[in-house]
């Protein structure tokens, strides 16, 4: 086993309040949860109030991918009912990807919780970006990965002077920068390694800040050119640019 984090961020612009992924949540049994060591004081909700939000003050719940550890904290339940994590929020996927994660591999199948998944069109808050439109989000840019699953979809955020980039699982830690390094996770990673080169080597051309979902010590990097490829420049906590 290793550790990872889930790390989730939140976009405030133009009078929305945008999350993106929300974590794998607490609905799951018992014996689910066994398989895994969930370590640390922090919670999402926690993390919401102690910045003085609340889950009714989300507007847009914006999902990269829909595997569990992604997705799971959008929907609870409560006495065999599903209801939606956040209330007043518009859940966004693409249709292609939706299709895939309901219509699962079998690789994938265990990674595609029902229960996590199907609340969100059946509460009426499910949405798709259009993913041929020149500007899917309008609250970001979009950048689209096939490896680690069908479109996923990473946010490509303008902050200050900064270009920000979720990489989700693109890349889901520092360790993960040189090309032969990918998960076993993946389903087609010869697709992941073609998709991380030609990323890192944008990111490195435009310093690129990458927000890192899963890396349990390291929130951001950037990336630099080096004799032997891209490699990691430096890391920082996210506070460092606000």
């Amino acid at each position: 086993m290793c550790s990872w984090a889930m790390r989730s961020l939140l976009v405030e612009d133009k009078g929305r309040l945008a999350l993106i992924d929300n974590g794998m949540g607490n609905k799951q049994s018992q014996k689910f949860f066994s398989y895994y060591y969930l370590h640390g004081n922090d919670s999402l909700l926690g993390s919401l109030h102690k910045r003085g939000f609340s889950t009714g003050d989300i507007t847009d719940m914006f999902l990269t991918h829909l595997h569990f550890d992604h997705c799971g904290g959008g929907v609870q339940e409560n006495d065999g009912k599903y209801n939606m994590t956040f209330e007043n929020a518009e859940y966004w996927s693409n249709e292609a990807h939706w299709k895939w994660a309901t219509q699962p591999n079998a690789r994938e199948k265990a990674s595609f919780l029902k229960e996590n998944i199907i609340p969100m069109q059946e509460s009426g808050h499910l949405k798709f970006v259009d993913l041929q439109a020149d500007k899917p989000f309008d609250l970001f840019d979009l950048i689209v990965v096939n490896g680690h699953t069908d479109r996923q979809m990473l946010p490509k955020i303008r902050f200050k002077e900064h270009t920000i980039v979720f990489m989700a699982d693109l890349l889901p830690s520092v360790g993960h920068i040189p090309l032969a390094y990918v998960m076993g996770y993946d389903t087609r990673p010869l697709i992941t390694i073609q998709e991380k080169k030609e990323f890192l080597e944008e990111a490195a051309d435009n310093n690129y800040i990458l927000f890192l979902e899963h890396d349990p010590i390291n929130e951001c990097c950037t990336v630099k050119h080096t004799e032997k490829g891209v490699r990691l420049d430096r890391v920082f906590p996210l506070s460092e640019i606000l």
